[in-house]
């Protein structure tokens, strides 16, 4: 029997690898999504390095049909998922009254939009199983917005939004969703150190109790 995929759509260096370090020790395998072939390949070989079966996919979060292709692939050379983790995300400045509409559309199709075109590529046959996790990656400014953020802002509002919505729909069908909401900057050593914060997806995985973790400095 093969291990367990977990999708890591939005792969980066910092939360993702975390994440995908973290549910390689508890026996999965790990699938990485992301733009750039470099990335994945560089990432997927230090899993490779840890022991853990790793393997990456390009895709762009906020194209739905290179999310569809994606995920086609993935189903085809190594099964389907049995967990999505959402952590794309366009993190600019800018305030809300000098925003230009393209530049607020673009970023909300990452932001908010590619959860909803990844969430359609497992929810069927999460359904169909009657099991099944999506996580996605939340942040403060969802909950407190900010004024010279406020592209993100409303991403990060829209996308838990979206996080509580689905975990009402999907509920009764066996399925788990929840958000990891990130108050802070992430960085090593920190109080936001990524491999702190994968602690916490993989609570919400293993409770399965709530929809929010809100980690945020007292």
């Amino acid at each position: 029997m093969s291990k367990p995929l977990v999708v890591i759509v939005g792969a980066g260096s910092g939360v993702s690898a975390a994440v995908a370090r973290k549910f390689g020790d508890n026996g999965f395998r790990i699938g990485l999504v992301a733009r750039r072939e470099s990335s994945l390949e560089e990432q997927a070989n230090a899993l490779k390095e840890l022991g853990v079966e790793a393997f990456g996919i390009t895709g762009d979060a906020g194209n739905p049909a290179s999310i569809a292709e994606a995920f086609q692939t993935i189903r085809e050379q190594h099964g389907e998922p049995d967990v999505l983790v959402y952590n794309a995300a366009v993190i600019s400045s800018g305030l809300p009254s000098q925003l230009e509409e393209e530049r607020l559309i673009d970023e909300f199709k990452v932001n908010v939009v590619g959860a909803l075109s990844s969430v359609r590529q497992v929810v069927p046959g999460f359904v169909d199983r009657k099991e099944g996790t999506i996580l996605i990656t939340g942040g403060g400014f969802g909950i407190y917005p900010n004024a010279a953020y406020s592209a993100l802002s409303i991403g990060k509002a829209g996308v838990r939004s979206f996080a509580y919505s689905l975990a009402e729909e999907l509920k009764p069908h066996g399925v788990y969703v929840g958000t990891v909401t990130i108050g802070g900057y992430v960085a090593k050593e920190t109080f936001y150190d990524p491999d702190v914060i994968a602690e916490k997806y993989w609570q919400l995985y293993q409770n399965r109790d709530e929809v929010e973790i809100v980690f945020s400095q007292p």
